[in-house]
């Protein structure tokens, strides 16, 4: 009662404290409260550290050589961000690493990754060998498995023999050599191609002999021209690295669809 006479007194509602009853103001009254209407809805705010941009990178070995290819488109959804992005890095003069997924742990894994190669050759006076980095690269994905790199991993180079290594990874370390591999936006497009010309998965006519360098260029180039037919990440160019055994690497460019 006591209440809603001085809210009659004062025109409006009050509230009480030791000083007595005082008028309350009106933005912060009950009847400042706001109806969200429900075609609005309620906005929730969530942390989102991660972003996929895209990114596919290719590797296939061979008897004495690996031959690797990344697409240079980044993305996000539906927006091309730059049609010239650099998702691979040269550890060695016979091991690249090349990777797809959130460009920002990417870069940083690269150049994490780089580091310790180079912290490998200064200690030791010695590149360090394909399987080496194979596994440290798997540890130090490990190390981040409660929040990872969102990064899709694909290794390749000459192993101790001279023979084409190819390592396929998660986002969490676990990692696995095979003799080819696709890893980002084109994977579900890609391998099954691989497997058709390079494993002869669904196949009988297997040509006879190994597998050439310029073979396994020409197979990447088709697949990226066939996943960017039907994959809007991927696009605009490639680029294409050639390791073999007794030859310096080499290192060229292809151009695909931009748009």
């Amino acid at each position: 009662m006591a209440f809603a006479a001085a809210a009659a007194s004062s025109g409006g509602p009050a509230f009480f404290s030791s000083a007595g009853a005082a008028p309350m103001a009106a933005d912060i009254g009950p009847a400042a409260a706001t109806v969200v209407p429900k075609s609005v809805g309620i906005k929730e705010h969530r942390f989102e550290p991660y972003d996929f941009n895209g990114g596919t990178v290719l590797a296939i070995g061979g008897k004495d050589f690996v031959v690797v290819a990344v697409d240079t488109r980044l993305s996000e959804d539906y927006h091309i961000l730059t049609r010239d992005v650099n998702r691979s890095v040269v550890l060695s003069p016979h091991c690249v690493l090349a990777t797809g997924g959130c460009h920002t742990d990417v870069t940083t894994l690269h150049k994490v990754i780089d580091m310790r190669v180079k912290d490998y050759k200064h200690d030791h006076e010695v590149d360090i060998e394909t399987h080496s980095v194979a596994q440290m690269l798997g540890n130090t994905l490990y190390g981040r498995r409660f929040f990872p790199y969102y990064a899709f991993n694909v290794l390749s180079g000459l192993d101790a023999e001279g023979k084409g290594a190819v390592y396929t990874y998660d986002a969490v370390g676990s990692f696995e050599r095979v003799p080819y591999a696709c890893q980002g936006a084109g994977q579900r497009l890609i391998i099954p191609y691989l497997d058709n010309v390079v494993g002869f998965k669904s196949r009988t006519d297997k040509p006879e002999g190994d597998l050439t360098p310029e073979a396994a260029v020409n197979i990447a180039k088709d697949a990226f021209i066939t996943a960017a037919e039907r994959q809007i990440r991927v696009g605009d160019s490639i680029r294409i690295f050639t390791i073999a055994r007794g030859v310096a690497m080499k290192e060229a460019r292809f151009a695909i669809r931009e748009d």
